[in-house]
C-alpha cells in the first residue's frame, strides 16, 4: 500500500460545531462522493452524534478513540491496513494538546492536507481572556478558522487580530446563527478616510494586523501613532542603511508571551534615530516589495518625526 492518503483535521473545543462541520463536509457538500472508502476518527463524545449506518452508505467507517495514547502510529497503521481508506477525517478532542497529532511519524501513507478549527463566537473572548494558551493551540495550525454562532454585532476585527497573532495565514469565516456566511465588511475603530489616520495605543495591535493582512487598503494613506524604535547599531540584528523599524510590544497571551509588532520604515536619517527611543510618528504607507516580508507589504515613509515620552504602559493588547 503506497498510495498517499489525505487527512483532514477538525479542531475546536466541545460544542464549538466540529461535528456539524464534519457532517456538512461529508453529507451536504458531497466531499465523500469520489471516495470508495474513508475513515472518520472521532476523539470525543459531543452532544451531536454520528449515524454509523448513514456513514456506511457513503463509504465511511466510524472509529472512536477515547484515550490520546491510542492515537499512535502503530494503531493508525493497523487501521490503514485493515480498511484501506481513500481519505481520513479526524475530529480531534478539544482538550488534547494539538502538537502530538502533527508530530506523528506515521502512518507513512498519511498526509495532512487541511486542518479546520471551529470556534464558538459567543465564548471566544472569554476563552482568550482566561484560557488563551489552550485557545491558541487550537488556532495555531488551522488552515481555516470558522467562528460559529456569530451575533449581528460580532467583533470581526478584534477576532481577526487575535487569530493573526498566532496564525497569520489562516482563512477566517464567520457563520451566523442561521448557518449563513457573514461576509459583511469588518468595522474598524479608526477612520480610513481621514487625511491622517489616528492610531491610538488601544488600536495599534488591531491596525498592525489589518495593515499587514491588507496592505493595498493602506497604500498611499498617512497614519499617526506612538512608536518604539528598533534600530540596533551593531550585531546580528543590525538593519540595512536607511531603514529602521517603528512598532510596539504586544501581549498576546501573558507576560511571558510578548512580541514586537513593527513595520519596515525607509528614512535617509535612520542612522541618527536611537534604538529603543520613542517617537511621535506620522508616515505615509506604501504597499511595495520588501525582502523582510518575502513579497509585498506595508513600508512606511516618515512625513513627520517628533521625540516622544515613554507611555505609562509600554504594551499594547489584542483585547
Amino acid at each position: 500500500m503506497n498510495k498517499d492518503i489525505p487527512v483532514y483535521l477538525f479542531f475546536g473545543f466541545m460544542d464549538s460545531g466540529k461535528t456539524t462541520l464534519v457532517k456538512e463536509t461529508l453529507f451536504e457538500n458531497g466531499f465523500a462522493d469520489d471516495l470508495d472508502r474513508f475513515l472518520l476518527i472521532v476523539c470525543e463524545d459531543g452532544e451531536e452524534e454520528y449515524d454509523e449506518e448513514e456513514l456506511k452508505k457513503i463509504g465511511g467507517t466510524l472509529i472512536e478513540i477515547e484515550d490520546q495514547k491510542d492515537l499512535n502510529e502503530a494503531y493508525l497503521t493497523e487501521l490503514t491496513e485493515k480498511y484501506d481508506p481513500g481519505a481520513v477525517f479526524i475530529e480531534y478532542n478539544g482538550t488534547w494538546e494539538v502538537a502530538p497529532i502533527y508530530e506523528l511519524e506515521g502512518p507513512k501513507e498519511w498526509t495532512i492536507v487541511q486542518s479546520l478549527c471551529t470556534v464558538d463566537a459567543t465564548t471566544f473572548e472569554n476563552y482568550m481572556l482566561n484560557m488563551r494558551t489552550m485557545m491558541s493551540e487550537q488556532l495555531i495550525k488551522a488552515d481555516v478558522i470558522m467562528f460559529n454562532r456569530c451575533p449581528p454585532d460580532v467583533k470581526k476585527s478584534k477576532f481577526r487580530a487575535n487569530v493573526k497573532t498566532v496564525n497569520r495565514s489562516a482563512q477566517i469565516v464567520y457563520i451566523r446563527n442561521d448557518g449563513s456566511v457573514d461576509d459583511t465588511p469588518e468595522e474598524l475603530p479608526f477612520d480610513l478616510d481621514a487625511e491622517t489616520i489616528e492610531i491610538s495605543d488601544a488600536d495599534y495591535a488591531l491596525w498592525f494586523t489589518d495593515c499587514m493582512d491588507n496592505p493595498k487598503k493602506y497604500d498611499g494613506k498617512k497614519v499617526h501613532f506612538l512608536a518604539l524604535v528598533y534600530n540596533p547599531k551593531d550585531g546580528k540584528g543590525r538593519l540595512k542603511p536607511g531603514t529602521f523599524v517603528p512598532g510596539r510590544f504586544a501581549m498576546t497571551c501573558c507576560a511571558a508571551d510578548i512580541q514586537f509588532l513593527g513595520m519596515k520604515c525607509k528614512y535617509p536619517g535612520a542612522a541618527n534615530i536611537e534604538h529603543r527611543s520613542w517617537l511621535d510618528l506620522t508616515c505615509k504607507v506604501r504597499n511595495e516589495f520588501a525582502q523582510e516580508y518575502r513579497g509585498k507589504g506595508p513600508v512606511l515613509y516618515p512625513v513627520e518625526i517628533k521625540d516622544a515620552e515613554k507611555p505609562a504602559d509600554e504594551l499594547v493588547y489584542f483585547t
